[in-house]
């Protein structure tokens, strides 16, 4: 009798996990409960894209919010100056130093390819910076950013807009992360003239536009070619960890909506979930 109950309770606890996990198709999502007055909203951006239009659901729960909240706060007018500080290797390190002789030749040659610059010009920026160069390349339309459409909104609304983290936190995301594992991305990137990053990229924006975050999450906890994957803990993980405070207390002060990367919204330490630990009540608003 002991061992079937055993077994029954472990098969209740991995029945729980696997319902825990399940959320729906959607992103953007309700908060409530856990004494807030009234509703906070969080929603999943792609950083660039097509087409940034916002539906009428996120034009809603911003009407009904009072301040806008991503993860950086992109209207701080030192911003621009901060990042440039932060593109660069430390220690003299460049591009150089990372690779073998024949792979800098191959970097060189599709850095002038792609974007028509020099890899001398760019040796000492940190490789996802440069890979991120491409991101325009990969997407193959004229960018666009969810981020700068909800800050407009909020400027018609005349609302401020805030930040998760510093910009010193998020830099740090890409220094704690070694060069060397940053620059293997960087030369898959060269060696397939990006047909990785295309598959990869159609594939996620499919995801995006069907709202599945769980599925999101799931192809990049399975991709081993990215970074992203290797890295996860610093990348998305503990950061979402940290956002819970700020979004306790942006949301106990004033009803607030949240803009900030889809892949953030689920998963185990994603923010639904962390959020729900807390003891809050988070649902999808479709």
């Amino acid at each position: 009798m002991k061992k079937i109950l055993c077994s029954l309770a472990l098969l209740i606890i991995g029945f729980n996990v696997v319902q825990a996990q399940k959320l729906e198709k959607s992103l953007l999502w309700e908060i409530s409960g856990n004494g807030l007055e009234k509703s906070s909203y969080l929603y999943g951006t792609i950083h660039m894209t097509c087409d940034a239009t916002l539906d009428e659901d996120i034009l809603k729960a911003m009407q009904n919010t009072t301040l806008l909240v991503l993860e950086l706060d992109m209207d701080d007018p030192t911003l621009q100056a901060g990042m440039m500080k932060g593109l660069y290797m430390k220690d003299g390190k460049t591009i150089k130093d990372l690779v073998s002789e024949e792979d800098y030749l191959t970097l060189s040659a599709f850095t002038m390819e792609q974007i028509g610059m020099p890899l001398e010009a760019l040796s000492n920026l940190k490789p996802f910076f440069i890979s991120a160069m491409f991101y325009p390349k990969i997407l193959g339309c004229p960018t666009q950013s969810y981020e700068e459409a909800l800050m407009k909104v909020a400027h018609e609304q005349k609302e401020d807009v805030l930040g998760l983290e510093t910009l010193k936190e998020q830099m740090d995301v890409f220094e704690n992360i070694p060069y060397k594992d940053q620059i293997i991305d960087l030369l898959r990137s060269a060696k397939d003239n990006l047909a990785y990053d295309r598959e990869t990229l159609k594939k996620m924006l499919e995801l995006y536009d069907a709202e599945d975050i769980e599925g999101m999450d799931i192809m990049i906890k399975e991709d081993k070619n990215l970074s992203t994957t290797k890295h996860r803990a610093i990348m998305l993980d503990n950061r979402n960890k940290n956002w819970i405070s700020k979004i306790e207390d942006f949301s106990k002060k004033q009803p607030t909506f949240y803009g900030v990367g889809a892949a953030h919204l689920a998963g185990e330490y994603g923010v639904i979930k962390l959020l729900r630990d807390a003891g809050y009540t988070v649902k999808a608003a479709h």
